[in-house]
């Protein structure tokens, strides 16, 4: 069983390095502004923002995702 997910894993990274498009992820107002901006604070601040709004989907699929490993190896164990 654990050759046939270690199988998928590399897959899954093989087409996931092979299929990387170099994207431009900034809406052009939000980089006009930053550009004109002497200071930088702003730049800075929406940084922070993007850092601060990427946590959490992150924090929420780990903890799914550790979860499910508890529930499995739980089962697994009982069974035995």
């Amino acid at each position: 069983m654990y050759k046939s997910v270690n199988k998928i894993v590399v897959l899954v990274l093989v087409f996931t390095f092979i299929f990387m498009l170099d994207v431009q992820a900034q809406c052009s107002m939000c980089r006009a502004v930053l550009e004109n901006e002497q200071d930088k604070s702003a730049a800075e601040g929406i940084n922070n923002g993007i850092l601060f709004l990427m946590a959490f989907p992150y924090l929420l699929v780990g903890g799914l995702g550790y979860y499910i490993y508890k529930v499995y190896y739980t089962k697994k164990k009982d069974e035995q």
